[in-house]
């Protein structure tokens, strides 16, 4: 039996890196499909906003929150969807360790452009619906617990249990 190289030690997978590769990808869009949908459900709730009644009784603040909402909703819907154009057009160029690896970066720009456009929506919704101090504290808890849920515990996770020791 060979003896296993340190990558592959370190992996804990006997694998190439194609197949390492094309299953990260499988890992990845299974992971954009989840935030794809909600994003394009709150991008798409976005949208209608402006043809409401109640859009013209907006005043100036909640027009410009609203419309930075909307610029944010795009930016992250176009993030999050940028892996599958990525993977289509470099398909078959024996590429895809390198495709994974920037599909992965987008997929982050996306959540943190998520967390954004998240944020806001918020921002605008309770600002509308309770004009009262209050929002910005409850909107600050909201994020601090996104914030939380989508990065500080898996920046944690990856700490505390990924060995460096090779084994």
């Amino acid at each position: 039996m060979e003896q296993a190289t340190a990558a592959e030690r370190r992996s804990g997978r006997n694998e190439t890196e194609d197949e390492r590769a094309d299953r990260m990808w499988t890992e990845l869009i299974q992971e954009i499909r989840v935030a794809q949908m909600g994003v394009q459900i709150l991008f798409g709730f976005l949208l209608t906003v402006v043809f409401t009644p109640t859009y013209a009784d907006l005043g100036d603040t909640e027009r410009t929150i609203y419309i930075v909402t909307v610029v944010l909703g795009a930016t992250a819907t176009g993030a999050l969807i940028g892996p599958v154009s990525l993977h289509r057009l470099v398909s078959g160029r024996r590429i895809k360790p390198r495709a994974v690896e920037w599909a992965s970066r987008l997929t982050f720009v996306g959540l943190v452009l998520l967390l954004a456009t998240t944020t806001s929506s918020l921002l605008l919704i309770l600002r509308v619906a309770t004009h009262d101090g209050y929002v910005p504290y409850l909107v600050t808890g909201v994020v601090m617990w996104y914030l939380a849920c989508w990065f500080v515990l898996p920046w944690w996770v990856r700490r505390r249990y990924t060995s460096t020791s090779g084994d």
